[in-house]
């Protein structure tokens, strides 16, 4: 198995841009970057959500069945 040297963080960025430049051009690259971000859903709120959706009886029989 061969040795994987990591790059440092700046030679990562570096390379990453290159390659997007190179796959997707200067513009179509530049408008990936500046994509905003997904904003993450409060955990809390992900598993009331998740709950609202639950059939109870179902979970608990997969989790407890033997």
């Amino acid at each position: 198995m061969s040795e994987h040297i990591m790059m440092n963080e700046e030679q990562l960025i570096k390379k990453a841009v290159q390659v997007l430049i190179k796959e997707f051009g200067p513009v179509e690259a530049s408008r990936f970057l500046s994509m905003p971000q997904r904003k993450r859903e409060d955990s809390l709120k992900h598993h009331e959500t998740w709950q609202k959706g639950l059939n109870k009886e179902a979970f608990f029989n997969d989790v407890f069945s033997d």
